[in-house]
């Protein structure tokens, strides 16, 4: 009755309605949302927030933090519109970012809903993101995004479309991109916290060999 009812209380919209804003994507600021497992009827929550930073030419981190409970549910994530889509030549994104150690991912879609994330039609794109507790840029070819439904891997060979992913975000999950369990180790058992900071998000392009904002 408890996941029932968590499930039926968990308001999707208002959470999407009280985005916060920060870091920028093709000279748009990104506003971001959480969507955790009390979809599902879990109790993992997440608490991100835009922090000021003062080391040169980073002025804020968004910081994707909370706390996962394995009970019910286990995953926590925040989400972001892309307002017009990627450029058509997008060969990667590239990502800087400070980690707790634990092994996250990194997913895009069309933004497109169901009850449960996107729907069977409109899988989500994934790639995991392992941490190191240090600073790291990487850069992620779309070459490398496993198309997923529902937490599982979708064996398909459609290729990734760049102008049709109008969404992206950040996840901890009992699940990697493959479908297969997050050990332990680089994600955490029963009641844990859980950080990932996020210095930028920029897009890798084929026509220049340059990175845009």
């Amino acid at each position: 009755m408890g996941q029932i009812l968590r499930i039926m209380s968990y308001d999707r919209a208002a959470n999407e309605r009280n985005a916060i804003p920060g870091l920028n994507l093709l000279g748009n600021t990104l506003k971001w949302h959480r969507l955790d497992d009390g979809v599902m009827g879990g109790q993992s929550s997440t608490l991100h927030q835009v922090e000021s930073v003062d080391d040169g030419d980073c002025q804020q981190i968004l910081h994707f933090t909370g706390q996962i409970n394995t009970n019910g549910g286990g995953f926590c994530s925040i989400r972001s519109p892309i307002e017009g889509g990627l450029p058509s030549d997008t060969t990667g994104i590239r990502l800087s970012f400070i980690g707790d150690g634990k092994t996250y991912k990194f997913l895009v879609s069309d933004g497109n809903k169901s009850t449960f994330g996107p729907s069977r039609r409109s899988p989500s794109w994934q790639v995991d993101l392992p941490t190191n507790k240090q600073e790291e840029t990487r850069v992620i070819s779309l070459d490398s995004f496993t198309p997923s439904v529902i937490g599982g891997p979708l064996d398909t060979s459609v290729k990734l479309n760049p102008t049709e992913v109008k969404e992206m975000g950040f996840m901890l999950s009992l699940k990697l991109s493959n479908g297969e369990s997050n050990p332990v180790e680089t994600f955490g058992s029963g009641t844990f916290p859980f950080s990932l900071k996020i210095r930028s998000i920029e897009v890798v392009q084929a026509s220049d060999d340059t990175e845009s904002r």
